[in-house]
């Protein structure tokens, strides 16, 4: 056995600190929340039936608990630990308390989180945690929440085969906010067209002079849905799945047509448009005609035998050539994936578990998460931690900036964070907790 073993093994535990802060990052969260006036707006917003005093410390302390890598209700108590609450700017609230007031909330509590969130989108982007943009595009995606107990209200098995929820995702491209979402039981594949107007009237509330597109996959497409864009003034892409009209479609472009794009060594990809005609519809609706892109790639080379004929991925769109080319129209299309990050981070954060039986609780928690989300976000860029389009994680945010020990001390009366001396993004910290100090404070 090496020295630097029994010397470990001579070190004592001993959990009876009471002046530490696990987390102290939580400051710059707990101030944003505060000139936000958070707390204030989800009590008046939000009001379930054991909301108790308030909303707003049980909401904000699922978001914080989340926010440094809580899942289940039993991870709120790591705030209450030693002087962890000292710095969030309210006082957590007991595990079981969250839990007993997310299973009390309907459908129709849900909803009035959903409003809460709009209105700390409102907030947050008048604080300039997003830029006053001309244009917003916005993707909409879905997502499987999977469980593994058949107690889970409203859980059921998928196309896929696995048991769990679906719910419904809005992300803001340039920033990587979730503007809405919606929780739905695990093999819905409905409400894709009322979600995509909610989120939209949404972000036209919120930024008035905008120009909207909208982005989705294959899942998506409706005439209904297009119709729906038209209504609200909204450009799309949107992919559409391979039928007999698309095939058609594809069929007609000329060989010269293609053209050819960036693509991996060992394969060839090529870009062309044509024109799709909806068939019969429905009496009053007129049939539609939209601008047809197709991609088509295949293996080249050697591992040609491997995929010697081509695939085709098409979409449609209302942006015309004169504005998108071809090529470029297609590699805006390709920048939907982006939203798959902001999937992944629901789902490597508070999203990870659905921890209640109960359908509604579980929607809930889904927008505690969104919040959570967001509010990494919005520290981020008012905090001016990174470039405004640079790639936000939410666990990098976490990893350096949040989950920082401190101790609490009293220096000649005013309360003082003891932090690591060369923590390596001290410097980060320091300076996007003076810019969120600078924020003017809600009512």
């Amino acid at each position: 056995m090496s020295d630097d073993t029994r010397l470990l093994d001579r070190v004592e535990a001993v959990f009876d600190e009471g002046s530490l802060v696990g987390d102290a990052g939580l400051l710059a969260v707990g101030t944003l929340a505060g000139r936000l006036g958070l707390e204030g707006l989800i009590d008046e917003t939000v009001r379930p039936p054991a909301a108790g005093r308030g909303s707003g410390a049980k909401v904000l302390t699922a978001v914080c608990s989340m926010l440094v890598g809580g899942s289940f209700f039993s991870d709120a108590d790591r705030l209450r630990a030693g002087s962890a609450g000292s710095v969030l700017g309210f006082a957590p609230v007991a595990p079981s308390t969250l839990g007993t007031f997310a299973r009390s909330f309907s459908w129709g509590h849900v909803r009035q989180l959903d409003r809460a969130q709009e209105l700390a989108l409102g907030r947050a982007w008048a604080a300039g945690a997003a830029p006053a943009a001309e244009a917003i595009t916005v993707d909409i995606d879905s997502t499987l929440c999977e469980v593994h107990s058949d107690a889970k209200h409203g859980a059921a098995y998928g196309h896929g085969g696995r048991l769990g929820y679906h719910p419904l995702v809005a992300a803001r491209d340039d920033t990587g906010e979730i503007v809405h979402s919606r929780m739905r039981k695990g093999s819905s594949q409905r409400g894709h067209v009322d979600f995509a107007a909610e989120t939209l009237a949404r972000v036209r509330r919120l930024a008035p002079g905008a120009a909207l597109t909208l982005r989705a996959d294959a899942g998506f497409f409706s005439w209904d849905l297009i119709d729906k864009l038209d209504a609200h003034g909204t450009r799309f892409l949107i992919a559409i799945a391979r039928n007999p009209a698309v095939d058609k479609a594809i069929a007609a472009i000329g060989d010269d047509d293609w053209t050819p794009i960036g693509y991996t060594d060992d394969g060839e990809a090529q870009v062309a448009q044509a024109t799709l005609t909806s068939g019969r519809r429905a009496a009053g609706k007129p049939k539609r005609t939209v601008r047809l892109v197709v991609r088509r790639t295949r293996l080249a080379g050697d591992q040609a035998e491997l995929w010697p004929n081509w695939r085709h991925h098409a979409f449609v769109t209302d942006i015309d050539d004169d504005e998108l080319d071809t090529k470029a129209a297609d590699t805006a299309y390709r920048a939907h994936a982006r939203v798959e990050q902001a999937i992944k981070d629901l789902k490597a954060g508070g999203l990870a578990h659905s921890p209640s039986g109960r359908f509604a609780a579980n929607a809930a928690w889904l927008a505690f998460a969104v919040l959570a989300h967001n509010i990494a976000r919005w520290t981020a860029r008012i905090g001016r931690v990174h470039e405004p389009r640079k790639l936000t994680v939410a666990a990098t945010i976490a990893r350096r900036l949040l989950n920082i020990p401190a101790r609490l001390v009293n220096r000649s009366g005013r309360p003082t964070l003891r932090l690591p001396a060369k923590w390596p993004w001290a410097a980060q910290f320091t300076a996007a907790l003076r810019h969120i100090r600078n924020l003017p404070q809600r009512c």
